[in-house]
């Protein structure tokens, strides 16, 4: 018969249980705890701790162990698997997470790491709840072999699954290379931190010793570049702390799934406010240029805005504001870089985030004013054509409510490509200093009236007079607004006015699509 001091005691298991679990709790120990530290960066469990609401983190698979022999991986303990995985509360909804774990064994990939993502993933999938991924790992475990690449495969596989469903978002906090790098770019939003976390397919090292260039960690693929180059990434933060703030922010405008209600925040604000300032934003000069924020934060409750890849491809603005406590997508061209001329990459971007958007139901707003499209070989050889047609389709595939307002310029196919009427917009507004017109008025003269500027006896005047003709024409809103083709025209200091309304009355809508597996868009 067991005594009350026999190791077999309810108590003494007990007592073990708390040893083990403070065991792994320590993670990599003290020494590694302040190596992660002097690098600037958090622990794992302090990047949790910051996401989460105060005690509301609940962790799963905590005494999860590796099983590989090989490479004297028999004698390494790894405490939970350098993996924490688990959900809880984030402003008292609930969210799924991942934080690889750095002073464990470099945070790196194995079976049953992967095994742990895998299931905190499917978890959320089955809840239909947020689920969010904290990177920092040296890659995958090498000792393992082909297991460590399987665990990334099933990561793939169900990040995909995920897609459009449940929101997902990575932050790369510390090295992310090789595979690694496929599972933010599957996501939704991928957060960068400036100096201490980069990704990369293959290494400085590599790519020295197979094509003789010579280049940093941070040069080839820090937050920066992936932020201003590459657009991989979306937010570019300065520390461990601000990202985690950031995710937290933009959870706030996401649903928890694409069948869930969007969260609505209470709001001071009145949907009946007036916007007198923009009345005089747009300048008398039609090639002056102008920023567009202004406008959008204008509008925007209390002033307030998100905005994601607000450093690559700036000629166009996406971002997330509320419009009477519900999230709305903003589209819009920005006039300050490059004219706000539609691109590859301005498309590329624009359309990612409409069909994210539509993806959870979130209303989309597009604010045109855009010359056309960039010409030019460069453009041209770099398949505008395949990344324009993006655009059109993400707008034409959405059925979320569309409010489109010219502003001012809105010329050629890029009118059309800023959600026209024809593409789908349920609601088309212009500001009486809005140009509709297939191009601007001295290219279209030089083709409509190329004979008689040729036989005039100044060329140049008769170009002048006629280009002016041209304007009066179609430099205004008026021409488009008696076909039908503008719905209403309104002031500009009216239009936070006019938006709030229409979103209210279009909160309801819903359109039945033609019966198919999925759409085939141009990628």
């Amino acid at each position: 018969m067991a005594t009350e001091n026999s190791t077999n005691t309810t108590s003494e298991k007990i007592r073990d249980y708390g040893s083990r679990k403070k065991t792994l709790m320590r993670m990599g120990g003290r020494e590694m705890v302040r190596k992660q530290h002097e690098l600037g960066k958090l622990t794992a469990r302090e990047r949790l701790d910051l996401l989460f609401d105060t005690a509301t983190f609940q962790e799963v698979q905590l005494f999860t162990k590796h099983r590989s022999t090989l490479f004297g991986l028999g004698e390494k303990d790894i405490p939970a698997e350098g993996v924490i995985t688990g959900f809880g509360r984030v402003d008292g909804r609930v969210v799924f997470a991942a934080a690889q774990d750095f002073t464990c064994s470099g945070g790196s990939l194995g079976e049953m790491q992967a095994k742990k993502i895998w299931k905190v993933m499917d978890m959320a999938i089955a809840a239909k709840k947020p689920f969010v991924s904290l990177n920092d790992s040296g890659g995958a475990r090498i000792q393992e072999g082909v297991p460590a690449l399987d665990g990334y495969g099933g990561i793939f596989y169900r990040n995909t699954l995920a897609s459009g469903y449940i929101p997902q978002i990575t932050a790369t906090m510390g090295p992310t290379a090789g595979g690694a790098v496929y599972s933010p770019a599957l996501t939704d939003w991928v957060f960068m931190v400036k100096r201490s976390s980069y990704m990369c397919i293959t290494g400085p090292d590599v790519i020295k010793a197979v094509i003789g260039e010579e280049v940093t960690n941070e040069a080839l693929g820090g937050a920066l570049v992936h932020s201003t180059k590459s657009g991989v990434c979306h937010f570019a933060m300065d520390n461990d702390r601000d990202c985690i703030n950031r995710i937290r922010t933009l959870l706030s405008y996401l649903p928890d799934s694409c069948h869930s209600p969007l969260p609505i925040m209470p709001t001071s604000d009145k949907p009946d406010r007036e916007c007198p300032d923009l009345n005089s934003i747009i300048p008398d000069k039609p090639s002056k240029s102008y920023d567009m924020k202004r406008i959008i934060l204008e509008i925007a409750d209390n002033h307030e805005m998100l905005e994601p890849h607000a450093l690559w491809a700036k000629n166009m603005i996406v971002a997330f504001i509320r419009i009477m406590g519900c999230p709305v997508g903003i589209v819009a061209n920005n006039p300050r870089f490059g004219a706000g001329v539609l691109d590859v990459s301005a498309s590329d971007k624009a359309a990612r985030f409409i069909r994210f958007c539509d993806a959870f139901n979130i209303p989309l707003l597009t604010f045109a004013d855009v010359p056309g499209y960039l010409p030019g070989t460069r453009q041209e050889w770099a398949g505008i054509i395949t990344h324009g047609a993006k655009m059109l389709h993400a707008y034409s595939e959405a059925t979320v409510p569309k409010l489109t307002i010219v502003v001012r310029k809105d010329y050629g196919g890029a009118y059309i490509g800023m959600c026209s009427k024809q593409l789908g917009a349920d609601y088309v507004m212009a500001w009486p200093s809005a140009e509709i017109a297939v191009m601007g008025a001295e290219g279209a003269c030089n083709i409509i009236y190329r004979r008689e500027i040729q036989e005039a006896k100044d060329s140049a005047a008769k170009r002048k007079e006629l280009a002016q003709t041209y304007e009066a024409q179609f430099n205004n809103p008026y021409f488009a607004a008696g076909l039908g083709i503008i719905d209403e025209i309104i002031l500009p200091m009216d239009t936070r006015k006019r938006i709030a309304f229409l979103l209210e009355a279009l909160k309801e809508k819903s359109e039945h699509r033609l019966p198919k597996k999925h759409n085939n868009i141009p990628l």
